[in-house]
């Protein structure tokens, strides 16, 4: 019985070896390249509060010349978790691009309001967690004070990223102080009145109160004249003279 040999399948499986053998040759002469350069993008860098270079000494790892790393010498894992430790940074995605650069792509923590009490002065950002303060550049957030503590901290986080939210609330608010009791008393950026907002219970419909009271008011010059305005009546906003 004769035997056929199939060169077409035997022609396949060789290409598909070579393929396997050129892929494999590339990949590794590839990883034992050097690094040409170094890049720190930062995404949201308006205001800027850390700087590139900063970044770029996490990425190189106190090493003089990149151009010294091979990059199979690069353990982006690593690197990440490096620049994430830093207080000023939210995440990092590094990774070594075709042409031999290492690049960092950066997002900033986003402080949405600045805490001054006995411990010193910090921000809170939009997470919840803290942030230190920056040596380029300060954000323009409600200045905080009292005593903040485990049990009032995620109330408060959760109000502060809602002023941030609302463009309305974002300009209109600057101040926010954390009395006894866990209330809470809020400054207006133009006007002279103190904002009785209470404990932070029935968020929305209090800003809400305030929006409506704001809007059908300000346009009258009596607005000047309140010393206090009343939140605490989900009702009804209380005027004091």
């Amino acid at each position: 019985m004769k035997k056929y040999f199939n060169w077409s399948m035997i022609r396949l499986v060789l290409m598909f070896a070579l393929v396997i053998f050129l892929y494999s040759f590339t990949g590794k002469r590839n990883l034992n390249r050097k690094l040409k350069n170094t890049e720190v993008i930062i995404v949201n860098n308006e205001p800027l509060f850390i700087a590139d270079e900063m970044v770029n000494k996490l990425l190189i790892e106190n090493k003089s010349d990149i151009k010294t790393i091979a990059k199979v010498e690069v353990d982006l894992n690593k690197l990440e978790k490096s620049i994430n430790k830093n207080k000023m940074i939210e995440k990092s995605d590094v990774f070594v691009s075709i042409d031999g650069t290492l690049r960092a792509i950066v997002k900033q923590k986003t402080p949405v309001a600045r805490v001054v009490n006995d411990s010193g002065s910090f921000y809170i950002d939009y997470e919840g967690s803290t942030m230190p303060l920056s040596e380029l550049n300060s954000a323009r957030v409600p200045l905080v004070l009292g005593e903040i503590t485990d049990k009032n901290r995620k109330k408060l986080s959760e109000i502060l990223k809602m002023i941030y939210d609302d463009e309305f609330l974002k300009k209109n608010i600057i101040g926010v102080q954390v009395l006894p009791q866990d209330e809470l008393l809020m400054k207006n950026r133009n006007y002279d009145f103190d904002i009785l907002f209470g404990k932070p219970i029935n968020v929305e419909k209090k800003f809400n109160n305030y929006k409506a009271f704001f809007q059908k008011e300000v346009t009258d010059s009596v607005v000047r004249k309140y010393k206090k305005i009343n939140l605490k009546f989900t009702q009804q906003v209380v005027c004091i003279k």
